[in-house]
């Protein structure tokens, strides 16, 4: 068949580790033999963000911007450690914290669920999509080691020079910790509006949780900026569409989903949806199996897995071993970007592709041929692990068929 040609690119954001081995595999045996793949590429790995100062992810950022669509690797955000390892200039932020920043987006993440692997919570019938505020909290934070005896005030200057002070902690008899977070009423607004559109666009219900009765201004603003722009905007589109909205404390949140079934949105400040998209995925099977696309407010895509770079798998690697390690996160960060662009331009092909390659991935998995991860979890009576190279090939022997 000939290659199926694309007009505009998506901007590719390599990375670092055993994703950066898989990524170039999942193009190789699964993308270019098929598709003239056209690409505005950034390499997000930590050697070459070192080298410099961390540009290349805010030109990455606004390269997706300009493309409107991005697929972007696993990548690195250095510790101690890696400040060692690397023999960094400094310790640069997290990537994915840079991206979000600049595109103002909401991140949601749901669970590709497979025949034979059951959740570890029997009850979850559907998938249970985690939609993270994407800009602020800990994640632009500014915090200090405070010395016994010192005093920390929060104070903030006005336009015309004056100050408002208030006390955090006198210190007394120990050193301590102070740290400082922000957020954007208009950056919540987005958050808000991006989260009941994905609902009405999906006919979920959409529940939203902080920790208003603890954080009576900064959780509190969130929660009143959702019930004002549900009010206002979304209330009578909801009622048609037959879905609703629900507020609790985050802690009720989280003892209702545990005893759900499924099938909502769960929007999540943050921090908390860092944490709980992990405990979703890891509920539902594995983080080898949890989409993630960050959606701007003016409907700008990145599309990435929701795990990090496998390290100890890379570190086998390395050495000559066997590795089996699971690609399908990230090979549906690459099919939700190819078919995005298919939307888009208009490329049914391109679109259509994208689903054969996703279904091909499935069928392999429902076929008994797993990675490792998969292996350990799957109820199916006939199943093979594969190594990691081997389940791709695998995938595209299926694909093949399709196509």
């Amino acid at each position: 068949m000939a290659k199926i040609k694309m007009t505009t690119p998506i901007v590719e954001m390599d990375g670092d580790e055993m994703t950066r081995i898989i990524w170039k595999m999942i193009k190789d045996i699964l993308i270019c033999p098929y598709v003239e793949l056209n690409t505005d590429y950034y390499d997000l790995g930590l050697v070459h963000r070192n080298e410099t100062n961390d540009q290349v992810t805010i030109d990455s950022a606004n390269a997706t911007k300009k493309y409107g669509v991005a697929v972007k690797c696993a990548t690195i955000t250095p510790n101690a450690q890696r400040m060692t390892e690397y023999n960094l200039k400094e310790m640069w932020k997290s990537p994915n914290g840079t991206i979000r920043a600049i595109l103002d987006g909401t991140v949601f993440r749901a669970p590709i669920i497979v025949k034979g692997i059951t959740p570890l919570l029997p009850g979850w019938k559907k998938p249970i999509t985690i939609a993270r505020h994407a800009y602020g909290d800990v994640y632009k934070n500014s915090e200090m080691k405070v010395s016994d005896g010192s005093t920390a005030e929060l104070v903030v200057t006005d336009n015309d020079g004056n100050e408002t002070r208030q006390l955090i902690h006198k210190f007394e008899g120990s050193d301590g910790i102070i740290q400082g977070l922000h957020n954007i009423n208009g950056s919540i607004a987005s958050f808000a509006r991006a989260c009941f559109n994905f609902a009405l666009d999906t006919k979920q219900d959409i529940w939203f949780a902080t920790k208003d009765t603890i954080s009576k201004k900064y959780d509190h603003t969130f929660k009143d900026i959702f019930q004002e722009i549900f009010d206002n905007e979304y209330k009578a589109k909801f009622d048609e569409a037959g879905i609703t909205y629900f507020y609790t404390l985050i802690d009720d949140a989280v003892a209702r989903v545990v005893r759900s079934e499924g099938g909502y949105i769960w929007a999540c400040k943050n921090y908390d949806g860092d944490v709980m998209s992990d405990m979703v995925a890891t509920a539902f099977g594995s983080l080898g199996m949890m989409t993630s696309v960050l959606v701007s407010p003016d409907g700008v895509y990145e599309y990435e897995a929701a795990h990090g770079t496998v390290t100890r798998h890379y570190y086998k690697h390395l050495k000559g071993e066997e590795t089996s390690t699971n690609s399908v996160a990230t090979l549906f960060a690459w099919t939700g970007a190819l078919r995005k662009r298919g939307e888009l331009d208009g490329n049914k092909e391109l679109s259509d592709f994208a689903d054969k390659l996703e279904k091909a991935t499935i069928d392999t998995i429902e076929d008994g041929v797993m990675t490792g991860d998969l292996y350990i979890l799957s109820n199916l009576e006939n199943k093979r692990k594969v190594n990691t190279e081997e389940f791709l090939i695998e995938i595209n022997n299926r694909l093949k068929e399709m196509l």
